[in-house]
């Protein structure tokens, strides 16, 4: 399904019936991604997955798309379902949306998973990272997507999940020139929304992989202690809906029945 947003499209899915739970993709993925989690979630809840702006069939706003931008475009999905209060789950850039969104429509939430994600700001030395990125992409598009694609998993489950890995590296692919630069910007000028989180009234979750090398996982441990944060961890690397998927799965299902 899709909705008319500020002159492009903004494609969605809902499955199932009952309370609402919203899954926002991450970074060159698309709502694809919950293909396994969707029907396990479906089955006590409605799930709606929302292709962001730049990514799956979701068109680009402009050269760069900021956590809000991408918020208020799922905001406008929620209102044209008539959504009043759901439960968040957001993959990684998906994670820095729902906390942009927490920010703007705090009413909405009545949980907030950020899997494989963080409420912190951009170092400077990924701000330079990212910016390097959008020069490359520009002349050897394909190669840098494959690269940062690599990075993204630990080293072995490449090889255990390579058949996952390489659908989910096809998908990646196919993100435009303009929404990956987009999106990459838009990440760099999020802010650190810990405030957001930690004060969100809401049930809260932090999911992380130790292998994660894109999460800093001795500070967010550190920042969400004696909070109402509550923290799950799994054995493998940023992808955990393909590495971790069992685990994964249980986690977020006690999350969503809480």
């Amino acid at each position: 399904m899709t909705i008319d947003y500020k002159n492009i499209s903004v494609y969605f899915t809902v499955s199932g019936k009952g309370e609402t739970v919203v899954l926002l993709h991450g970074f060159l993925e698309t709502s694809e991604m919950w293909r396994d989690l969707a029907p396990e979630i479906a089955r006590t809840h409605q799930v709606v997955s929302i292709d962001l702006l730049g990514h799956g069939e979701t068109a680009s706003l402009g050269y760069v798309h900021t956590m809000e931008d991408m918020a208020d475009a799922v905001f406008a999905v929620l209102q044209h379902l008539s959504i009043e209060k759901a439960k968040f789950i957001g993959h990684s850039m998906g994670g820095y949306v729902a906390l942009a969104l927490a920010e703007q429509q705090p009413q909405l939430f009545e949980g907030l998973c950020l899997m494989n994600s963080t409420f912190e700001a951009d170092t400077e030395e990924r701000k330079a990272l990212r910016t390097r990125a959008n020069e490359m992409a520009k002349t050897n598009f394909e190669n840098l997507i494959r690269m940062s694609f690599a990075n993204l998993f630990a080293p072995q489950s490449k090889i255990n999940f390579k058949a996952q890995y390489e659908a989910a590296l096809n998908i990646a692919l196919k993100t435009s020139l303009q929404g990956y630069m987009a999106a990459n910007e838009g990440m760099k000028l999020r802010p650190n929304r810990f405030e957001v989180f930690k004060t969100l009234n809401a049930d809260k979750l932090v999911i992380i992989g130790k292998k994660d090398t894109l999460i800093n996982r001795e500070q967010l441990l550190s920042k969400i202690e004696n909070t109402d944060i509550n923290f799950a961890e799994l054995s493998e690397g940023h992808m955990s809906y393909i590495e971790n998927i069992s685990e994964l799965t249980y986690f977020l299902i006690r999350f969503i029945e809480k």
